[in-house]
C-alpha cells in the first residue's frame, strides 16, 4: 500500500520538472527574442508594438499608476499578443543612434535599450493599450524618450503560481489531497480502486436541452467530487455548461468559473448575464465594448456609492507624499489615519461586490489574484480545461470543494514552447487525466447543430467513436442545390516548381505563394457561383484558415489588394486554427501551406489541430494543399479518400 501513496505525489513531481523544462524553453525564447531577434520579426509576430505614442498617465480604480500607449505605423493587419494580464517592457530604437550610453538593459542590437522596469497589460482596444506601471517615477524616462516601443515580456508570475500550486497539491492533506488521489487513482473495473462520489437524486428534465445535454448537467448536479461534459465540435457545450452553472447556483450561493484563456472567460460570463446571473469578472475582457466592461471588477468597484470618497483620500494621501516637509511630526500619524480609512473602505466595497456575485469569473492564473484571498467555494466550473496545463488547473482547485471541467481533448492542446517537456508527457492534461481514471464521470454530447452531415461524418469516425449525430435541421445544409459540402484542391497537379513551400524565417513558419494565389481563386470561383446579391443578403460569412502564421499574413495582403472581395470586407477573416477556436462560418478555406518532396508534415501531425479546422464549416469545405505530400500520413489519406469518394 505505501507505495501506492506516492504514485500522485511521484507524478506530480515529474509534472513539476516538465513545467520547470518549459519554464527554462520559455524563458530562453524570452531571451533570444529581445537580444537577438530583429525588431521589425517582433512587430510582424504581433509581440511589439514599435514606434508608439505615449498618452496620459493616471491613477485607476485600482490605484495603480497605468499610463496610455498607442500604436503608430502601419502595421494594423498584425494581430497582437497582448493582452490582460501580461507583462511587458518598453524599449528605445533609434536606428540613427550607434549606442546610447546610457542604455539601462541591453540587447544585441546596439540601437535598442530597454528600461530597467516592467509593466502589466490593464487593457487592450485596437491600438490603445493601457498598462499598469511601477509607481516609483521610472515612467517619466519613458515619456520623455524618442522612438519609444513596447514588447511582451517574459511572464514570471504564471510559472510561479503553477510551482505553488503544484507545490501544495503535493503536501495536501483533507480535501485538496483527496482530489489528487482521487484524480490519479484509476476506478478499477471490479470497483476497486478510489470511485468518484456522487448523490442520488431523480432526473431533472430541462425542455430546450437534448438528451445528452440533460444527462450531462444531472451528471454534474449529482457529482460529490469531479464532472466531465466533453462537447465534440458544435455539440452545445457552453449551453450545457451555463444550464448547469444556473442550476448549480439554485443550490449554492457562490461557483467559480475559470479557463486559460481570458477570451475563453468573456465568452462564458457573456452567456451567464444573457442568463441574468450576476458575473464579477477579475480581470479586463479581451472585446472591449460596454456589455463586457459593465460586469468587469473595476468598473463595477468605480460606480460603487463609496468610490468618490476612497478617491479622495487616495489622492490626499499622494499629495501628503509629494508635500512632505523634513521633521514634520504629524506625517506619519496624518498617513496612518488616512491610510486606515483607505483600507477600510476598500475592505467595504469589496465586501459588497463579492456579496452581491452570484459567479466569479478569472481565467486560472488570475484565481491567485489578491482580491480571492481567503474565499472558499462550493464549486469550480473550468471551461476549455483540454487546453489547460494541468499545474494552472490546480490553483483555483485549491480553494473549492467539486470540480467540473467542460471542453474537449480532440481539440486544440494546451501550448508548449519546449518540445521535449511535452514528449515527455506536459501536454497531458487533467482532464485526459480523469477521462483516463475516471470514464464514468464523463458526459459526451452527441448531437451537434452546426455542420451539414458530410462534414461531421469524418469527424466523428476518426475522433469520436462514430458518437456523434448531426441534428436534422443542418444534417443537409447547403448553399447551392446538389453541392458537394467537401472539395481538396489538389495543388501536386499544378505546375510543379510553382506550388512549393517557402521557409521564411526562423520559427516564424512557412508560406505557399501559388497556394495562397489558388484559396483566393477558389473563394472567388464559388461566390460567382452563389452571386453577390445573394452573399450579401445572407450574410455569408467565410473563414479562410491556414496552420502557418506566415501563410495568414500573405493571405491578409492578398485579400486586402483584390478588388473583386472589396464588398465582401467585412464577411471574409483570415486567421490561424488557434484564432478560429469556439467559432464556426458558412463556408471555410483550409490553405495547408505543406508542398515538399519527403513528406514533411511538420506540425500538422497534430491532429487536433485539423480537427478544429475543418469543423468550423456549416456548409462548405474547401482544402488546399497538395496531396502527394500530404497523404502520406494516413489521417490525411483517409480524409483525402473519404472527400474524393462524396
Amino acid at each position: 500500500m505505501g507505495n501506492q501513496q506516492n504514485t500522485p505525489i511521484l507524478a506530480l513531481q515529474q509534472q513539476r520538472l516538465l513545467l520547470q523544462m518549459e519554464y527554462q524553453a520559455e524563458k530562453e525564447a524570452y531571451r533570444k527574442q529581445t537580444e537577438e531577434m530583429g525588431l521589425q520579426r517582433k512587430v510582424k509576430r504581433g509581440d511589439a508594438w514599435w514606434p508608439v505614442k505615449m498618452g496620459k498617465s493616471y491613477y485607476n480604480s485600482l490605484n495603480q499608476l497605468v499610463a496610455e500607449v498607442y500604436r503608430q505605423g502601419e502595421d494594423d493587419e498584425i494581430e497582437h499578443n497582448f493582452e490582460f494580464g501580461r507583462p511587458v517592457a518598453f524599449f528605445t530604437c533609434n536606428p540613427k543612434d550607434p549606442i546610447n550610453p546610457r542604455a539601462p538593459r541591453v540587447s544585441s542590437d546596439p540601437r535598442i535599450s530597454y528600461f530597467p522596469f516592467t509593466a502589466t497589460v490593464s487593457y487592450v482596444d485596437g491600438d490603445r493599450m493601457v498598462v499598469a506601471v511601477p509607481d516609483n517615477g521610472q515612467l517619466i524616462d519613458v515619456q520623455g524618450a524618442e522612438n519609444v516601443g513596447i514588447q511582451l515580456f517574459f511572464d514570471e508570475t504564471s510559472y510561479k503560481m503553477m510551482f505553488e500550486a503544484l507545490d501544495r497539491v503535493m503536501r495536501a492533506k483533507g480535501r485538496l489531497g483527496y482530489l489528487r488521489d482521487l484524480f490519479y487513482s484509476p476506478s478499477r473495473a471490479d470497483g476497486g480502486g478510489m470511485r468518484a462520489e456522487t448523490f442520488s437524486f431523480a432526473p431533472m428534465h430541462f425542455p430546450y436541452l437534448n438528451q445528452t445535454q440533460e444527462d450531462a448537467v444531472n451528471k454534474v448536479l449529482r457529482a460529490k467530487d469531479v464532472a466531465i461534459v466533453h462537447g465534440p465540435p458544435g455539440t452545445g457545450k457552453t449551453t450545457t455548461l451555463v444550464e448547469a452553472i444556473y442550476e448549480t447556483l439554485r443550490r449554492e450561493n457562490q461557483v467559480l468559473v475559470c479557463a486559460q484563456s481570458n477570451m475563453a472567460v468573456d465568452w462564458i460570463s457573456e452567456k451567464l448575464v444573457d442568463r441574468g446571473i450576476n458575473v464579477l469578472r477579475i480581470g479586463n475582457p479581451t472585446r472591449v465594448n460596454d456589455k463586457m466592461l459593465s460586469f468587469t471588477y473595476e468598473r463595477r468597484f468605480e460606480s460603487h456609492p463609496d468610490y468618490e470618497l476612497l478617491w479622495a483620500i487616495r489622492k490626499a494621501i499622494r499629495d501628503l507624499r509629494s508635500h512632505r516637509k523634513r521633521g514634520d511630526e504629524r506625517f506619519h500619524q496624518k498617513m496612518e489615519r488616512l491610510k486606515e480609512r483607505a483600507t477600510e473602505l476598500e475592505l467595504r466595497i469589496n465586501a459588497q461586490l463579492f456579496g452581491e456575485a452570484r459567479v466569479i469569473a478569472c481565467t486560472l492564473v488570475g484565481s491567485a489574484n489578491r482580491l480571492l484571498e481567503g474565499q472558499k467555494f462550493g464549486t469550480l466550473f473550468i471551461d476549455e480545461a483540454a487546453q489547460a496545463l494541468e499545474a494552472a488547473c490546480w490553483i483555483p482547485i485549491r480553494r473549492v470543494s467539486r470540480v467540473i471541467l467542460a471542453g474537449d481533448h480532440c481539440q486544440l492542446p494546451p501550448t508548449i514552447k519546449s518540445f521535449a517537456a511535452m514528449k515527455a508527457g506536459l501536454g497531458k492534461t487533467l482532464m485526459e487525466r480523469i477521462v483516463e481514471n475516471k470514464p464514468e464521470t464523463v458526459t459526451l454530447l452527441k448531437m451537434q447543430y452546426r455542420m451539414n452531415e458530410e462534414i461531421m461524418r469524418f469527424s466523428s469516425d476518426w475522433f469520436y467513436g462514430n458518437k456523434v449525430e448531426s441534428a436534422p435541421e443542418v444534417k443537409y445544409r447547403s448553399i447551392l442545390d446538389l453541392d458537394i459540402p467537401m472539395t481538396w484542391i489538389d495543388t501536386s497537379e499544378f505546375n510543379y516548381p510553382l506550388f512549393r513551400e517557402e521557409f521564411v524565417g526562423e520559427s516564424f513558419g512557412r508560406i505557399n505563394r501559388a497556394e495562397a494565389e489558388l484559396t483566393l481563386l477558389a473563394l472567388e470561383t464559388y461566390f460567382k457561383k452563389i452571386g453577390k446579391e445573394r452573399i450579401l443578403d445572407e450574410r455569408l460569412d467565410v473563414g479562410v484558415i491556414s496552420p502557418y502564421r506566415a501563410q495568414v499574413q500573405y493571405l491578409r495582403r492578398l485579400f486586402k489588394k483584390r478588388e473583386f472581395f472589396k464588398p465582401y470586407r467585412s464577411l471574409i477573416s483570415v486567421n490561424t486554427v488557434d484564432g478560429f477556436q469556439g467559432q464556426e462560418r458558412d463556408i471555410i478555406l483550409i490553405s495547408l501551406v505543406r508542398a515538399n518532396d519527403e513528406g514533411q508534415i511538420g506540425f500538422l501531425r497534430d491532429l487536433r489541430r485539423m480537427n478544429v479546422a475543418i469543423t468550423r464549416a456549416r456548409m462548405k469545405l474547401i482544402i488546399l494543399g497538395d496531396a502527394s505530400t500530404m497523404t502520406r500520413h494516413p489521417f490525411y489519406k483517409k480524409l483525402y479518400e473519404y472527400i474524393d469518394a462524396l
